[in-house]
């Protein structure tokens, strides 16, 4: 579940803004372009789907890579024990 650091994080990436607290009032834009509260708001449903498509990614290549090895992943942990 996303939190509040996440979605400023993805919707702000370079910062310029202070938080206190998790809502968006706690919210100061200081040296970056504003965001609306909806925006706010809808980026957390944005930063969970961006999120499980992120890690479905990293799932098939790492699955990718195990099975050109030929190996399964309890091995490849095995090998790093």
């Amino acid at each position: 579940m996303a939190t509040s650091i996440d979605v400023l994080g993805m919707l702000i990436p370079n910062g310029g803004y202070v938080q206190v607290g998790e809502d968006y009032e706690g919210i100061q834009f200081i040296d970056c372009k504003p965001i609306t509260k909806k925006q706010y708001e809808d980026g957390f449903a944005q930063f969970d789907k961006m999120k499980a498509k992120q890690d479905a990614e990293k799932a098939a290549s790492k699955a990718a890579l195990f099975e050109k090895l030929g190996i399964t992943e309890e091995e490849a942990q095995l090998l790093f024990s």
